[in-house]
């Protein structure tokens, strides 16, 4: 399949921002990005990003492991399994036009909880009940970073980074071999994957420069609010 220069160059500065945001807040590479790509990819989603997240993820992971709150982690798996079923399910659902209805629903269901920075007691029930949630959203659409990030909100920066990215490498792993079992996995999502690598190398790189300026509370609320308008603007689109 071939991809336009649109399609490709929205896609790569769309993760670009994306993995600047998830390197320095924990989230937002698929929050931000996946709403763009349904605008001009939508065949590829949510397998794509996916894939591409990974290795961001590693990254982060491997930058900040020492900081991982391993029980909490643990009860979150414990809700991405049947959470991987769930998404699946949904996308076997609908063909791929519908994919961006479903991006477009799901990321403005995301930035909703986000924005209304619910205070959610760390305890195993909400702990797998966010990697359950987090994990539906993940698999049908790519972007499963807000429920989890929710539990975390209140975490130091290091230890929220860490956990999220262990827990966005495992969930992606299940969702991935999900996707390969149901048949959803084809040549021309993986390399759209690999066009996206760069610049995710290059906006978690960056990452690592601009923790200061994360704890001044801004680049949380534009990443909301740019998640926001691609949300909307995929989801007219998959309803015209």
């Amino acid at each position: 399949m071939h991809f336009g220069v649109v399609a490709i160059l929205v896609g790569m500065v769309a993760v670009l921002a994306g993995s600047l945001a998830q390197g320095s807040i924990g989230f937002g590479l698929n929050t931000l990005s996946a709403p763009f790509i349904a605008l001009v990819a939508p065949q590829v989603l949510p397998v794509a990003i996916v894939l591409a997240a990974i290795p961001s993820v590693i990254a982060i992971l491997a930058r900040e492991h020492h900081a991982l709150d391993r029980p909490l982690l643990g009860w979150m798996l414990l809700g991405a399994l049947p959470g991987t079923l769930a998404g699946l399910a949904i996308l076997s659902a609908v063909d791929p036009h519908g994919v961006s209805t479903i991006v477009g629903i799901i990321t403005l269901t995301s930035v909703a909880l986000s924005v209304l920075r619910l205070r959610v007691h760390v305890k195993p029930t909400t702990a797998v009940a966010a990697g359950l949630t987090s994990n539906t959203f993940g698999t049908a659409a790519g972007v499963g970073g807000p429920p989890v990030s929710l539990l975390l909100q209140y975490h130091r920066g290091p230890e929220t980074r860490a956990t999220l990215s262990a827990f966005f490498l495992v969930s992606a792993i299940a969702s991935i071999i999900g996707y390969a079992a149901t048949g959803e996995i084809h040549g021309f999502q993986v390399v759209y994957a690999l066009i996206l690598l760069p610049p995710i190398a290059l906006g978690v790189w960056a990452s690592k420069h601009l923790h200061a300026q994360v704890d001044g509370g801004w680049l949380r609320p534009a990443v909301l609010v740019i998640s926001a308008i691609a949300g909307l603007a995929a989801l007219i689109n998959g309803l015209t």
